[in-house]
């Protein structure tokens, strides 16, 4: 029962609640705790990407003034951290990470040993006191060592470096589609290796609470309750024995949403200590041994038919997913979703794929902000980028002619779109960069000899991922429904505890907004709690867009149980049935007579003290819970990007000019929020597709262990994005609500892209790849003699 109340908050722009304590510093962070005899801890991490270890000498060390305890794998003797998928040997293969590396390596930066003194300095001193003898074993740094016949294994396990192979997808007689196609086109997409790079790094402090029996873990996760359930079983410990809590957190995007292996030997370190022990990452090890993401290979054709409307899809996928599975989401997670989802926003009749995941020795990867949608909709719109020009039709016309028009749309992906805006929001951002005078400033430019170009992306953005749509992936941990509870005290006060966790996405703002609306309770009087694990019984955290769409969504279904509980006690009282009340400001008042009204203050006084007035089938209090789930195949935000670059022939620069973003997430609960969230995406995303990858040596070693050498843009680079809003409401969410996280990262990287080819166009230099570098512009950009051309 929604109140009746005229000003609702849904959909305004409302002031974060969070901006008053983070700005003035009163916010409260992993590494802001400080306990009563809390010890350090630092890593010794392996100096070689493939060897076994022959000898780990933890002597000198532990005679380091300050250092109080160094532990080996063999000192603490933890269970493993695996991930699983059911789906049998030839398709996936499960590897065990330990927290600690027993005898083997298997990356540069794997924790080895570590080390516990009385501060950080201390402790960075006792590493260098650590002996670790190696017999290197040859390394495997890219896809094609990883592949090549008789490679040498990264796991033993898994033949061909291969952790999964899977094809999900074939359509009968695919092959005679692009033999009788008059128009075939390829692409070979390869995308840089990246760090989500949160500006806070991970950390963890670990206690043990004599009194409560209990480990209490902060931690800076996005998943509280998986890291609880892995700590568990790898210290081998009760659930109940471990209360994992996170504090405010700086940032995420998918690196904090697997379960990492030194908070878990950090609590390790405290259980035998019997002493608070911290860890906080450095910048170097965040980027050299911390889970990165994104390296992924894209062989891929497409079929057209001389009309320019695509006939069949053709795709081969590799991921390089480092050294060892990510939990709970596994290998898979990147294959997995470019498998079912390549086709997006097009009407794609006839497809085949095939998704690997390999294994090589580098740092593990985790999902990062869009998780293979990035790589797979530049792949797509690149060919139809290509395909345009085969067909000499406009970039825009052939996308118009080949986007989901008609709703609710089954892909032959065996997916069900719901509603979307495909086709407006293409049609809203070509019209916007028109009546802004890009064209025409583009035609000037290239008649005074500059290279300017337009790009645009077009895609869709699956959100709302229930347990039904993560069960298709057969994962053994299968993510998806949310809970909520929400309580009212007896000053009419309400708390909400929700088993999501913000990292920055305002959720303090959003969901006071939603259970205001629906109590029809002052903005102020909400109140929430989220990220502690003893507060509510299980939730799946924050990652996929999933939020406000079903954490959202089942707050909203237990603050409307809340106020039908309210609106019972009221008709109680007066007589009449709860469906003559309704929620108004703050009181529940008659439909009949619109002067009376009992305010929720007098109506808490009644449920908690003097609950014996209630009727004996109303018990005593005012909470409610809620548990919400998406039985279908999710929700799905669209959007399109028209982006402007111009590239500078003497040094090979792309400079963006402008960027356009037209996004549909249905309900906005705030459109501030939504618009931040495109923003801080399209940021990453540009980042991705200019400046950011770690590359490796022969041995393994990475290039990139600080800002030096690891690119990342600054304000200047990053232009002003003019965000137009569409609003097809969701028929599946409580709120109307899909997910708005992640769109701005998936759609930017193929829109530079495409502007910069644009660009090029005179040239007839196509490029494929991300990173664009200054280099590979400024190569495109010269001319060469016949002597120089290959």
């Amino acid at each position: 029962m929604t109140s009746a109340r005229a000003d609702r908050l849904v959909g305004r722009s409302v002031a974060r609640r969070e901006d008053p304590r983070l700005l003035a510093g009163r916010g409260r962070f992993v590494d802001d705790i400080e306990l009563p005899g809390m010890l350090h801890a630092q890593f010794v991490r392996s100096t070689v990407a493939h060897g076994t270890i022959t000898e780990i000498d933890l002597t000198g060390v532990r005679q380091v003034p300050g250092v109080v305890a160094a532990f080996t794998a063999a000192d603490l003797e933890l269970g493993d951290i695996t991930a699983r998928l059911g789906r049998p040997l030839s398709e996936f293969v499960p590897t065990a990470m330990p927290v600690l590396a027993r005898d083997r390596v298997r990356h540069v930066g794997e924790p080895v040993a570590v080390v516990i003194a009385r501060d950080p300095y201390l402790a960075e001193d006792g590493l260098e006191a650590a002996r670790v003898t190696y017999a290197p074993l040859p390394p495997i740094t890219c896809e094609e060592q990883a592949l090549a016949p008789d490679a040498p294994r990264v796991h033993a396990e898994a033949a061909e470096n291969t952790l999964v192979d899977v094809s999900l997808f074939a359509t009968e007689g695919i092959d005679e589609i692009f033999d009788q196609a008059p128009c075939v086109v390829h692409v070979d997409v390869r995308t840089g290796r990246q760090n989500a790079l949160p500006l806070e790094t991970r950390g963890a402090v670990a206690q043990w609470d004599a009194r409560e029996e209990q480990l209490v873990l902060h931690t800076c996760t996005q998943t509280p309750h998986q890291v609880r359930t892995v700590a568990a079983r790898c210290l081998r410990l009760d659930e109940r024995a471990v209360r994992v809590i996170v504090p405010d957190m700086g940032g995420g995007f998918g690196l904090k949403c697997v379960v990492g292996r030194e908070e878990i030997a950090a609590a390790a370190a405290a259980l035998r200590l019997g002493r608070p022990v911290k860890w906080i990452e450095d910048r170097k090890d965040a980027l050299s041994a911390s889970f990165l993401a994104r390296e992924q290979h894209y062989t891929a054709r497409a079929a057209f038919d001389a009309d320019g409307r695509i006939l069949g899809l053709d795709t081969d996928v590799v991921c390089d997913m480092g050294a060892y599975s990510c939990y709970p989401f596994t290998a898979g997670i990147e294959p997995l979703m470019a498998s079912a989802e390549m086709p997006g926003v097009y009407k794609v009749p006839a497809y085949r794929v095939r998704g690997r995941a390999i294994a090589t020795n580098k740092a593990p990867t985790a999902p990062y902000r869009g998780v293979s949608r990035p790589q797979y909709v530049m792949a797509m719109e690149r060919l139809m980028e290509r395909a345009a020009r085969e067909l000499r039709l406009d970039p825009v016309e052939i996308r118009r002619r080949n986007v989901i028009t008609d709703f609710p749309y089954t892909g032959v992906n065996n997916i069900t779109y719901d509603p979307g805006s495909y086709l407006e929001s293409l049609d809203l951002c070509e019209r916007a960069l028109r009546e802004a005078g890009w064209y025409d400033r583009q035609a000037a430019a290239r008649a005074e000899g500059r290279h300017i170009g337009i790009g645009f992306s077009c895609f869709s953005e699956r959100t709302g991922y229930g347990s039904a749509a993560f069960a298709q992936r057969k994962m053994e941990v299968v993510p998806g429904f949310d809970l909520a509870e929400v309580r009212m005290d007896t000053s009419g006060a309400v708390t909400v505890t929700t088993g999501t966790i913000s990292h920055g996405q305002s959720h303090e703002t959003t969901m006071a907004q939603i259970v205001a609306d629906t109590l029809g309770l002052d903005f102020t009087k909400v109140k929430l709690h989220q990220g502690d694990t003893d507060r509510i019984t299980y939730g799946w955290g924050t990652f996929a867009s999933r939020s406000i769409a079903i954490g959202g969504s089942a707050v909203r279904l237990a603050a409307g149980r809340l106020g039908d509980k309210l609106r019972a006690i009221a008709a109680a009282e007066w007589g009449i049935p709860p469906e003559e009340t309704e929620l108004d400001r703050g009181r529940v008042r008659r439909r009949d007579d619109p002067d009376a009204a009992l305010t929720y203050e007098h109506l808490a006084d009644t449920a908690y003290l003097t609950s014996h007035l209630l009727p004996k089938d109303i018990d005593p209090g005012l909470t409610a819970t809620a548990v919400f789930d998406v039985h279908n195949d999710g929700t799905f935000s669209n959007a399109t990007h028209g982006v402007v670059v111009e590239l500078h022939e003497g040094t090979g620069q792309v400079e963006i000019l402008a960027y356009f973003c037209v996004e549909d997430c249905g309900v906005a609960v705030n459109p501030q929020v939504v618009e931040g969230q495109c923003r801080g995406g399209i940021a990453q995303g540009i980042s991705g597709a200019l400046f950011e990858q770690i590359t490796y040596d022969a041995q393994g070693e990475p290039s990139a262990t600080s800002f030096m050498d690891y690119k990342v843009p600054t304000a200047h680079e990053i232009p002003e994005v003019v965000i137009h809003h569409l609003e097809t409401p969701c028929a599946f969410t409580e709120t109307g609500a899909k997910g708005a996280g992640e769109g701005g990262t998936i759609g930017a990287p193929a829109a530079v892209l495409n502007a910069v080819n644009d660009a090029l166009r005179p040239t007839g230099v196509e490029l494929d790849n991300t990173p664009i570098t200054p280099e590979t512009v400024h190569r495109a950009l010269t001319p060469r003699t016949p002597e120089q051309t290959p």
